[in-house]
């Protein structure tokens, strides 16, 4: 025959599976990433000891200012992220949780995602190269470019490669830098057609690049509003669809000729 409980007790027997809930609800593993703002390079110059462009079979020019390319920072593909994690990182503006797929690829081990990410900054140097050689109108056959960027994938720095190539082959095409001798961030994909694409984790891209002394983020036009939801004090964003548009709001820039689109 069953006793009758207490009312402690029946409090007790009440809320040790809600504790036991929610317990599991806090450290459950998720399906989000975490990311903040990760390292920039000046493609313009050095990255862990060696020139990230290097150019032969045509001269080159000296080149000052700087084109910063920018990473976010996420949390490993088989990080474990809990319940607790997501709130201590939702309402931060330094910090964003995002879906895990859209960081990583689903079904593949932490090694298929390190040679997925490899084999897109190949793509993405091959077609930065050539975008930039057809720009300028040279043979890829006769101009060898070589771009090496440490500990980087995925294709995000495709657009800043590109102008960087330009940069150091002919500049604004009249003598002077792209930069304007100014530190100019950016993002986005490219393709051998010039034709500029979208990457994700604009907002906290311009956090990096503002820390790392930009003064200008160019960013993929579709991308507007995400780069202005935590767009830093004193950061210029310039839209840009293709590498010719890219080019010539830069020149427009440092002339101060011609308008310069704004987000």
């Amino acid at each position: 025959m069953l006793s009758r409980l207490t009312r402690p007790q029946a409090v007790a027997v009440c809320v040790l599976p809600v504790v036991a809930l929610v317990a599991t609800a806090l450290f459950a593993p998720l399906p989000f990433a975490l990311a903040q703002p990760g390292m920039t390079a000046n493609v313009l110059g050095e990255n862990e000891g060696a020139a990230v462009i290097t150019i032969a079979g045509a001269k080159t020019r000296t080149t000052s200012g700087q084109l910063r390319m920018t990473t976010i920072e996420a949390t490993g593909p088989d990080t474990h992220v809990s319940l607790g994690d997501v709130i201590d990182n939702w309402f931060r503006t330094d910090r964003a949780v995002m879906p895990h797929d859209a960081v990583y690829p689903s079904g593949q081990s932490v090694k298929e995602i390190e040679k997925h990410n490899t084999a897109q900054m190949k793509e993405s140097q091959d077609a930065a190269t050539e975008a930039a050689l057809n720009y300028l109108k040279l043979s890829d056959g006769k101009v060898k470019v070589t771009l090496k960027l440490a500990d980087v994938g995925g294709p995000s720095a495709g657009l800043l490669f590109t102008l960087g190539i330009i940069d150091k082959l002919d500049g604004d095409g009249a003598g002077g830098d792209l930069t304007g001798g100014r530190v100019i961030a950016g993002t986005g994909t490219i393709d051998a057609d010039g034709t500029v694409g979208a990457v994700g984790g604009v907002a906290l891209k311009t956090q990096a690049a503002k820390r790392d002394g930009a003064t200008v983020f160019l960013v993929p036009k579709d991308e507007c509003a995400d780069a202005k939801a935590e767009l830093p004090k004193g950061l210029r964003l310039i839209p840009v669809t293709s590498l010719k548009g890219a080019v010539g709001a830069l020149t427009a820039l440092e002339s101060g000729k011609g308008a310069v689109p704004a987000c």
